[in-house]
């Protein structure tokens, strides 16, 4: 297969072009093109007066490849061997069926690769199936009654579940493709397999989650919801079963493999391993809120002229800057037409994400605006002071808004001259539990605060507009990641043998794909263990 790079289109130009743009820069007929796909396409956005398409082809020809590339002399074309997922060797004899605990992106892909090992795996989820969890959450949203077990973090398809669905990822793995390719499988659009900024939206998530849980029960796993785990069962230093709960009944499951991809709020199970002995260390994490801006002006300041375009929808950003603080601030899981979202899980605290759906349509823009909080930064040196920390700031969010859910919410504007906020402006916050005006100063660390202010006038000369006045932060952001992790050696294991820290809760992950291609990892570990 030839793969041709950095090809061009421009915003009033069809895809159907490329084929003909692909036969010129091939230098041959275009009835020797056989069929072509796009591998990666993009928004070159860089300047303003030209923003248009860029794409990466794969083609196949009816004629000599190396012959055909030799002649273009181009080192935007190359030859390229398709990539394709092929399942390890399982070397396990075990008799024993291998427990996954968690069904978020980590867990879900875990168990989809030892089913397609014919290894019939057992997930065990705390949470509710995605469509009673998601009746929950809106009761929450509502009501202010919060289940404990049934949220935006609880549940079939783990904390991403509310979100916006975001693929991007900095690491490099071949397995990324081999997901993408059953997320599209399952129901995501066909543009997550090529597109450079991949998302598949809240609200086509849930049935994307539904579909693989199918994949794998079909597969002869099994998916047990409403089961918490409560401890390990183990003796010499080896798994040898693990005691769940489910609807105050209490079960043991025999096993000697525990994928344990538990996310990054199930801070009861992490003390359960902590005091079982699980070697757990400190791990950095993010603190911060949300920022919402007029997805209006996003749009123009990064399309300029073209920012009603139809082919180019929602624009999004991606901003950093080093500023008071060592680790600086940065933006993370932009939402491009999207909304706050209330995402607690414990009772009387309070803690906002960001979520938006496939169509990104909504009237703001939101945006995670974090700064890096070191260990050092810890009330104390304790294992689980980070897990503590968070709690300590989510809970004094909860009593600054009024102790009802509602979360902390300034203005940009007011926040930067350090007045509390009496009124909104122009832009109407979308948290659905509402906002309870106030200074921000008082909820977040003065560390980050301090350090939000500055970025926040920095970011303005990247991004005209950042700084809007009347532009609203909704507090605090504090799960972007876990504030722990759990130690596993060069076999994914950690010291309780045939126990697999997995994911984003072990401190292994930041994300959607991220988390799935360890999950993915942990599989083949545990195939690869030959007993």
């Amino acid at each position: 297969m030839i793969r041709i790079n950095e090809m061009k289109l421009s915003l009033d130009e069809e895809e159907t072009l490329l084929k003909s743009k692909a036969s010129k820069i091939l230098k041959i007929n275009e009835k020797y093109i056989k069929s072509y796909t796009i591998f990666k396409k993009s928004i070159d956005a860089r300047k303003k007066d030209d923003i248009h398409f860029t794409y990466s082809l794969d083609v196949e020809i009816l004629l000599d490849e190396e012959q055909i590339v030799s002649k273009c002399r181009s080192n935007k074309v190359q030859i390229v061997k398709p990539y394709k997922y092929e399942l390890p060797e399982n070397k396990r004899v075990s008799k024993f069926r291998p427990v996954v605990v968690g069904f978020g992106p980590a867990g879900m892909f875990a168990g989809l690769i030892l089913a397609m090992s014919g290894l019939k795996p057992v997930i065990l989820e705390r949470g509710k199936d995605v469509d009673a969890r998601t009746r929950d959450v809106e009761r929450f949203w509502k009501t202010r009654h919060l289940n404990e077990e049934s949220n935006v973090q609880f549940g079939e398809g783990g904390a991403g579940t509310f979100s916006d669905g975001k693929l991007t990822t900095g690491i490099k793995s071949p397995y990324i493709k081999k997901i993408l390719q059953e997320l599209y499988e399952a129901g995501a659009p066909e543009e997550i397999l090529y597109s450079s900024k991949p998302h598949i939206g809240t609200d086509r998530l849930a049935v994307v989650v539904k579909n693989i849980r199918k994949k794998i029960e079909r597969l002869g796993g099994e998916v047990r919801l409403e089961c918490k785990l409560e401890k390990l069962i183990c003796a010499n230093g080896f798994i040898h079963g693990v005691t769940y709960s489910k609807n105050g009944e209490w079960f043991d499951f025999e096993t000697d493999s525990v994928i344990m991809a538990i996310g990054h709020s199930a801070r009861d199970t992490v003390e359960m391993l902590y005091n079982m002995g699980v070697e757990i260390m400190q791990k950095p994490f993010s603190v911060g809120a949300r920022i919402e801006h007029p997805q209006s002006l996003i749009n123009k300041a990064q399309y300029g002229k073209f920012a009603n375009h139809p082919k180019l929808g929602a624009a999004d950003y991606k901003l950093a800057c080093h500023g008071l603080h060592e680790r600086g601030a940065y933006t993370f899981c932009m939402c491009p037409g999207g909304t706050v979202v209330a995402a607690a899980s414990e009772k009387e605290c309070v803690i906002v994400n960001g979520m938006s759906s496939l169509a990104r349509d909504g009237e703001n823009a939101n945006s995670a605006l974090l700064v890096g909080i070191e260990t050092k930064d810890f009330p104390s040196e304790h294992p689980l002071a980070g897990i503590y920390y968070q709690r300590e700031i989510e809970h004094k969010a909860y009593e600054m808004a009024g102790g009802n859910y509602n979360a902390p919410a300034q203005l940009v504007g007011d926040f930067l001259k350090g007045i509390e906020s009496k009124s909104l402006g122009s832009v109407k916050p979308t948290c659905p539990t509402g906002v309870t005006l106030t200074n921000l100063d008082e909820c977040l660390p003065q560390k980050v605060a301090a350090t939000m202010k500055s970025a926040i006038v920095e970011m303005d000369k990247k991004l005209n507009g950042f700084n809007l006045y009347d532009a609203v932060l909704t507090a605090p952001e504090t799960r972007s990641s876990s504030s722990v992790r759990i130690l596993r050696d060069d076999l994914l294991q950690c010291n309780i043998r045939g126990v697999y820290p997995c994911g984003e809760g072990a401190g292994y992950a930041g994300g959607i794909i991220s988390a799935a291609v360890d999950g993915v990892k942990c599989a083949h570990a545990v195939l690869d263990d030959e007993h």
